[in-house]
């Protein structure tokens, strides 16, 4: 029986293993990988572990809250950090700019129906992300000699576990290491490129434009930024956490009541709105290619927004205190609700309502969200910086934290390699200030997307195994 799972993973992961080989390639060379394609990947998987589980993100909802708020916790668990802190160190990493540049480009690039598939997206999504905090959880390891305190966990551990089970451990090994090296790609570009470039640009808007103090000085905004990020992530994911539970809460509220208030000034456009972003999500006057765009668009801004079947967020959560990974899976699950539910929509709705998509100008990122603000107070846009700044540095320390693990996975759990790492990311972020946006995009698409592949194979073969831990999980908590 076990010769024959052998020679089925043989079939199925050895030619796939070249696939992935050569798309990574592509990605980093900026050429050839079809997001479509990769989009695909997410779609099925978060659909599959939707039904899978039983529509975990719909009937532990309610649960989830009430493990966020502490009940069940363990005070005498392993771990380094709590639960809330672990979900706002992962929120931090997911409610950046891509909530507020991403939902722009997605609008500018797929129309207002792109908002509507990013909502479906996220709600199925939680059902991966679910997956892979638990994972991330419950296959964690305790760091090095020098650092035991330490705890290390993400798919790089879940993926070669996996493997080693059915005997095939250079496969392990090739996928975990696979995921590594995207990751850190994915942190360089995501993490710093893609975040400190936007935050200038509002910068720049907001400080008038080329004849401003920043004008032609994208290489100090990074500079000053760079040594920002650098006195938190020097702290190790103590200081990160405790920084992003404090800063993730204020940024996200400023940021919401912001919002409500630029739709509140344009009341009587909300129906209008609304019915335009349905219409246009489900009944193009274009036809199917429009559908298919706006469909496309929303999804690969979700997937960059939440990260579900990315994997990134697993290495937040592994480090909380906690004996149940179960119980971290649910909380993790609640991510995708708050980043692409709750916060996409809001932008979405100001761009919308505010009517400034309109306007030809191809893709945009902040400066079509920071147009839709000052439609409704001119001043609106200085906040809107406040809050960008906010989302950028909030996002940068947190994935410096993912591509530092995936770093210590490679090269070994050792300060230099640590120190090495952390220069290299506030380098990136003094580079990012003044690439271009298209540039970045297309980087980070590639990086990002390509962890799922490697990621997503090993929550398909670990699913088995989740679901029964979910029924155990269940029964204890009485829990239906």
């Amino acid at each position: 029986m076990m010769m024959e799972i052998d020679k089925t993973i043989d079939a199925a992961f050895e030619p796939l293993s070249s696939a992935v080989a050569s798309i990574v390639f592509y990605s980093v060379s900026l050429m050839g990988l079809d997001i479509s394609l990769i989009l695909v990947w997410l779609v099925v998987a978060a659909l599959c572990f939707t039904i899978y589980f039983d529509f975990v993100n719909f009937r532990y909802f309610r649960h989830a809250i009430e493990l966020l708020r502490g009940k069940h916790d363990n005070q005498q668990a392993d771990g380094e950090i709590n639960r809330f802190q672990g979900l706002m160190t992962s929120l931090s990493g997911t409610v950046g700019l891509g909530n507020i540049a991403g939902v722009a480009v997605a609008i500018s690039l797929g129309g207002p129906g792109a908002a509507f598939w990013m909502a479906v997206m996220g709600l199925f999504a939680m059902s991966t992300k679910f997956a892979e905090v638990t994972l991330g959880v419950k296959y964690r390891q305790h760091g090095s000699k020098q650092h035991p305190e330490k705890i290390s966990g993400g798919p790089m551990y879940y993926l070669r576990s996996v493997f080693e089970r059915y005997g095939k451990r250079r496969l392990g090994q090739f996928m975990a290491g696979l995921f590594a090296v995207c990751c850190i790609g994915g942190t360089l570009g995501a993490g710093s490129l893609f975040q400190v470039n936007q935050a200038y640009q509002q910068a720049l808007i907001v400080t008038g434009g080329d004849a401003s103090f920043w004008a032609n000085k994208g290489w100090l905004f990074g500079l000053l930024t760079a040594f920002l990020v650098g006195l938190v992530i020097l702290g190790g994911i103590q200081w990160i956490a405790a920084v992003a539970s404090r800063i993730v809460p204020i940024m996200a509220m400023l940021y919401m009541v912001t919002g409500m208030i630029v739709i509140g000034i344009h009341y009587e456009n909300i129906f209008g709105a609304l019915q335009q972003i349905f219409e246009l999500a489900l009944c193009p006057q274009a036809g199917i290619g429009a559908l298919m765009g706006a469909l496309l668009v929303g999804v690969q801004r979700a997937s960059f927004s939440n990260e579900a079947g990315v994997g990134s967020s697993a290495i937040a959560h592994s480090a909380v205190r906690t004996d149940k990974p179960i119980s971290q899976g649910l909380v993790g699950m609640l991510g995708p609700f708050i980043d692409t539910v709750i916060i996409c929509m809001v932008t979405a709705l100001v761009i919308v309502i505010s009517g400034t998509y309109i306007e030809e100008n191809g893709m945009e990122g902040i400066a079509l969200t920071s147009r839709a603000f000052a439609s409704a107070i001119d001043w609106f846009p200085y906040v809107l910086a406040i809050t960008v700044f906010l989302f950028a540095y909030s996002t940068m320390i947190s994935w410096s934290y993912y591509g530092l693990k995936c770093a210590t996975y490679l090269f070994g759990e050792d300060d230099k390699v640590e120190t090495i790492y952390k220069m290299m990311y506030c380098g990136f972020i003094v580079i990012g200030a003044s690439a271009e946006l298209s540039n970045i995009i297309l980087f980070t698409d590639a990086m990002v997307l390509a962890m799922a592949i490697p990621n997503i194979i090993g929550l398909y073969l670990l699913a088995p195994e989740i679901k029964q831990d979910l029924q155990v999980y269940a029964q204890s908590f009485k829990v239906k």
